[in-house]
């Protein structure tokens, strides 16, 4: 199994929802290449600003391969 964090290419599919899309942003939480309906739905997550936060502290340090903090567990 691949961890959430490793970088992959994109393959035209959503890696969160899996679903076809010809446009994708990588996650603020982690690497998964996501559509833009994820990214609204992520936009809208409680802990996004700390997601960005976290992003822009570690780019402010010179860290450009940020993996992110996480996605949140939605359990």
């Amino acid at each position: 199994m691949r961890e959430m964090n490793q970088l992959r290419e994109w393959t035209g599919k959503c890696q969160r929802c899996m679903c076809e899309a010809d446009v994708h942003i990588m996650s603020m939480f982690d690497v998964t290449l996501i559509c833009i309906k994820c990214w609204e739905c992520e936009k809208r997550d409680p802990a996004y600003a700390n997601a960005a936060a976290a992003e822009r502290s570690a780019v402010k340090d010179g860290d450009f391969n940020f993996k992110g903090i996480g996605y949140p567990d939605k359990k």
